[in-house]
């Protein structure tokens, strides 16, 4: 056996077990683990003295559901003289700012920056100047249950407590109908183990809370900042994440595949961008997070490329026949279910089947292009917003006319919030 050889048999099975590891034997032990060292946390009662809530959405020409959106924020179960909702235009050229404007509620604050700076940076500016003892962040394009801001107040209420994530439930935009996909679920499912063990990895844009004194700036290259922001605070006070399945918020499933891809591969390029200001939670002292961190992300974010690894290797093996000429054959056999779930059309069983083999495939070729990005320095900080299906709901009738107010108007809403 020469030294090629070796290397080759070497890189193939540290590749291939690193795939095996993550999507299979990591659920599979974390679950064990969470069965025997974690547990399930009641929700602490509703505390006498109730702070002051701010939800706060960063906006890019959202449009199409920023009036929908402003309606379910007020509909939130918490007294109003102890509670607003922020919109901060980022940039917006569309008629964002002035749908915002239409509604008449003292809870109500616009925040309209004439130029685009990024949510890092928006966020930064507006969070340590909001009213609220809580921040609730939150999309533009989610609905939340009217429990939510309540049961994320009794969560942090509990001074071990750093921040809440609630449950993302992902909808048809055409029925209305869950549609959390096998994907969704396994996420679900290994947030559901990793929360029992105080191990937590982040949020979903869609909703977390935390406290505004706990707030550490992002930053400015942060990507991902559901992700970045629990697990800083979680740096800075020591505090829990904890999953509150009862707090749920909705959105609707892109229907582009497209903007789908673009999503998960800035998602890999943020991930691989936090581990500049994460890396001490790969420390063993940080415990079960030092774990769940590193099996859970970072060996997630380097699976493409333990695939590519074992694709090359196998191909130089095969010569030997045997085991590694049948593992080369089901790699290319695999890979190439992948491409024809892509192009199937139908709900047929088989096309189910093989579209199992194009979400791995795909998941995983964003993530590739995700680091190719940030490796190349050419991920910009500033989001593409995913294209939006218009919604409907109760809205202002005068919504429809388009109003706009002058630039010196939405200096004064800004004033009115941060002043």
């Amino acid at each position: 056996m020469n030294s090629e050889h070796s290397l080759a048999l070497v890189l193939f099975w540290l590749c291939s077990g690193g795939v095996v590891y993550h999507y299979a034997l990591y659920p599979l032990l974390i679950w064990v683990l969470s069965r025997t060292f974690g547990r399930v946390r009641p929700l602490p009662p509703e505390p006498s003295s109730l702070p002051f809530v701010s939800v706060v959405v960063s906006a890019l020409n959202e449009e199409d559901v920023i009036g929908p959106r402003v309606v379910n924020a007020l509909a939130a179960s918490y007294p109003a003289d102890r509670y607003e909702f922020v919109v901060a235009s980022d940039g917006s050229t569309d008629r964002t700012a002035a749908i915002v404007r239409q509604f008449d509620d003292p809870r109500l604050t616009l925040l309209d920056f004439p130029v685009r700076r990024g949510k890092p940076v928006v966020l930064n500016d507006v969070i340590p100047k909001l009213r609220g003892d809580i921040v609730i962040l939150s999309d533009a394009n989610t609905e939340i249950e009217p429990q939510v801001v309540m049961r994320m107040v009794q969560w942090l209420s509990d001074p071990e407590v750093g921040s809440v994530v609630g449950r993302l439930v992902l909808t048809d935009p055409a029925s209305g109908q869950n549609v959390d996909g096998v994907y969704w679920k396994y996420e679900t499912f290994l947030k559901k183990c990793e929360a029992r063990l105080g191990a937590l990895l982040g949020a979903n844009g869609a909703i977390y809370g935390f406290r505004r004194r706990a707030f550490i700036p992002l930053p400015h290259d942060t990507l991902v900042d559901d992700f970045v922001l629990p697990l800083l605070i979680k740096l800075g006070s020591g505090g829990r994440i904890v999953y509150d399945e009862a707090s749920v918020a909705h959105e609707e499933a892109p229907e582009q595949l497209g903007s789908e891809f673009k999503r998960r591969s800035r998602i890999g390029a943020g991930g691989f961008a936090s581990l500049r200001v994460l890396w001490p939670l790969l420390i063993p002292t940080h415990g079960w997070t030092a774990f769940t961190f590193a099996s859970h992300k970072v060996l997630r974010w380097l699976c493409p490329v333990f695939m590519m690894g074992a694709l090359v290797a196998n191909a130089f093996l095969v010569a030997n026949r045997g085991v590694f000429a049948a593992l080369f054959v089901g790699q290319v056999l695999f890979y190439g279910a992948a491409a024809l779930g892509a192009m199937l059309p139908g709900t047929s069983r088989v096309a189910k089947v093989l579209r199992l083999a194009t979400l791995f495939t795909s998941v995983n070729m964003a993530l590739a292009v995700g680091f190719w990005r940030w490796l190349a320095g050419i991920q910009g900080t500033t989001w593409q917003r995913t294209e939006r299906t218009v919604r409907s709901g109760d809205m202002p009738p005068s919504l429809a006319t388009g109003d706009a107010r002058s630039a010196d108007q939405s200096q004064k809403d800004n004033a009115r919030a941060i002043g």
